[in-house]
């Protein structure tokens, strides 16, 4: 296929199917992506990342990079969020592995996607200039001045003790209307999904084209295509990606790579 009949395609395909989701999953990821960062995860983790928060944990291992919050629940310092050193444009598609190493059945950890400052005094575009603010990586302070996507997996109510009581849940932040996390929600909530149990590894891809979202997960045993519209909202073509690991949460990273979409 030339490479315009292929973009002909892409075009016609983006916005998703919503009897098949899967294939049109499948024809975007097929898509001309070029791969503009790799982290095996097993080498100085420091080359290719940034930390939010003072008291969790990044270390490499030869199964991954491995991210651990804090100990203390309900204890907003003990959040940890990693970010991409780099900054990314445009179309977007996240590969990795990810193996939850932790028991518990509260709280989540979350994919930041394309995340940038509001753009007002104190909260620039490039949320590295503002980073001194969130050593106490407190969630209020991402939604309330971030533009960013987030995609919220493995993860449970506050109050919980089923471990099969998960959801995964995607929002698109919305700084500037002052209203927190109010109306930030983007429709597709999945609940129960029988992912992401302890020491499983799951192969996790994210893709951001135009105003679609795309999630796919997949282990040895199951596997599931989620997509969720971005009509409603501003578009996002610029940022930084982050791993948000919510107090008491951790799990490994493997050869997370990020591609952009060749013209």
């Amino acid at each position: 296929m030339s490479v315009s009949a292929q973009g002909e395609e892409l075009a016609q395909t983006v916005t998703g199917n919503p009897s098949d989701p899967e294939q049109t999953f499948n024809q975007i990821n097929r898509a001309r992506w070029k791969q503009v960062m790799f982290d095996s995860g097993d080498t100085d983790w420091q080359q290719h990342w940034l930390v939010d928060g003072l008291v969790g944990t990044v270390e490499n291992t030869p199964q991954g990079m491995h991210v651990e919050a804090g100990p203390e629940a309900q204890n907003h310092a003990h959040h940890l969020v990693v970010w991409t050193k780099q900054v990314f444009e445009g179309d977007i598609k996240i590969d990795y592995e990810y193996t939850r190493t932790d028991e518990t059945t509260r709280y989540v950890t979350i994919l930041y996607v394309l995340a940038s400052g509001e753009g007002t005094p104190g909260f620039e575009k490039d949320i590295m200039a503002w980073a001194d603010y969130r050593k106490e990586p407190f969630m209020r302070h991402y939604f309330d001045n971030m533009d960013a996507l987030h995609i919220s997996y493995a993860a449970y109510p506050m109050v919980n003790l089923d471990e099969q009581n998960d959801y995964i849940r995607a929002r698109r932040y919305l700084p500037l209307a002052n209203k927190g996390l109010a109306g930030t929600d983007l429709k597709g909530d999945n609940f129960n999904t029988g992912f992401f149990r302890p020491n499983v590894p799951h192969q996790i891809t994210v893709i951001k084209k135009g105003q679609s979202l795309w999630m796919k997960v997949s282990n040895k045993e199951q596997s599931q295509v989620y997509h969720w519209s971005l009509n409603e909202h501003p578009d996002l073509t610029e940022g930084r990606i982050g791993l948000r690991h919510m107090f008491t949460r951790s799990a490994l990273y493997r050869n997370f790579s990020v591609s952009t979409l060749m013209q």
